[in-house]
C-alpha cells in the first residue's frame, strides 16, 4: 500500500489559469493539466531561482519529492508546447500559505483598506500654526511639512 501524499504548501495562485495556442480552435484543442503544486515548484525553482532543498522546505516537502514534482511539471509544459496543446492549471494536493504577519490575532498584512494609506480622504493640519489642506490619497499627513512654518502635519 502506497504512503499517502503530503499536502504541499503554496504561496501563489495565478489569476490566469488557462493558456491556449493561437490559431487553433477550442474544439480541436487537447489540454494538458498542470496542478497548482507543480506550478509552485516551477515558480520557486525556475522563476525565483531558489535551490531545490530550500524550495522543498518552503512547500513542506522533501527535496527528492520536489525534484519529481518539477520533472512532471516540466514534461507536461514541454509536451503542451511541442504538441500545440492548451495548458490548464487546476487541482493538486495543496494548501495556501498565509503571508507572514497576517492571520487571526496577528498584526501585519495589507490592512482593512486593502493597501497603503488608501482610506478616505481628510484634512492635514499643522499643530503649530493651524494651517490646513486636503489630504492627498495614499500620502500620510505625518510625512508632509507645513508650507508656512515647516512643522510636520497631523491628520485633523
Amino acid at each position: 500500500m502506497a504512503r499517502p501524499e503530503r499536502v504541499r504548501r503554496i504561496f501563489f495562485r495565478p489569476d490566469v489559469t488557462y493558456f491556449k495556442p493561437a490559431g487553433i480552435a477550442m474544439a480541436e484543442l487537447k489540454e494538458t493539466v498542470l496542478s497548482f503544486d507543480e506550478l509552485e515548484a516551477i515558480r520557486l525553482v525556475d522563476s525565483e531561482g531558489i535551490e531545490q532543498s530550500r524550495a522543498g522546505e518552503k512547500m513542506k516537502i522533501s527535496q527528492p519529492t520536489l525534484s519529481r514534482l518539477l520533472g512532471r511539471a516540466r514534461k507536461k509544459l514541454a509536451d503542451a508546447i511541442i504538441n500545440g496543446q492548451a495548458i490548464k492549471i487546476e487541482g493538486g494536493n495543496f494548501k495556501m500559505a498565509s503571508p507572514r504577519g497576517a492571520g487571526p490575532g496577528r498584526r501585519g498584512g495589507r490592512g482593512r483598506m486593502g493597501g497603503f494609506a488608501a482610506g478616505p480622504g481628510g484634512i492635514c493640519r499643522c499643530p503649530k500654526c493651524g494651517y490646513e489642506e486636503e489630504q492627498a490619497r495614499g500620502e500620510p499627513c505625518r510625512s508632509k511639512r507645513c508650507p508656512k512654518c515647516g512643522t510636520f502635519m497631523t491628520r485633523g
